[in-house]
């Protein structure tokens, strides 16, 4: 017996490896349906509900930004709308940055508090 040990052993052969591919690329089409079902659809679904909400949008809504602004909708532009946040204050604000309209009497019962 010597110190070190030379002998290689082979090792035992493997079977055949054609499914390998085939799982790999299953694997990689679940992870795609994954993405799509999880992250791409909602996404899409909400910009084109908020598509709508903006294309829709009318003198006398009343609506709320993204910043939280609430005011009544007075003059609809091409790509601004001018709100009455107050008496005797308007804003123009961008269409794309309105987050929500909200039912008629809000800004009213609002003002009550």
């Amino acid at each position: 017996m010597s110190l070190f040990e030379t002998t290689a052993y082979a090792a035992p052969a493997g079977g055949a490896g054609g499914d390998a591919g085939l799982i790999n690329l299953l694997f990689l089409g679940g992870f795609v349906l994954i993405f799509y079902f999880l992250l791409i659809r909602p996404q899409n679904k909400r910009r084109k509900e908020h598509q709508n909400l903006v294309t829709s949008l009318a003198k006398g809504d009343e609506i709320v930004t993204a910043g939280g602004i609430v005011g009544m909708i007075n003059k609809v532009e091409e790509d601004f709308i001018k709100v009455q946040v107050s008496e005797n204050v308007e804003m123009r604000i961008q269409k794309t940055a309105i987050g929500a309209t909200l039912p008629k009497g809000t800004i009213k019962n609002l003002e009550k508090d």
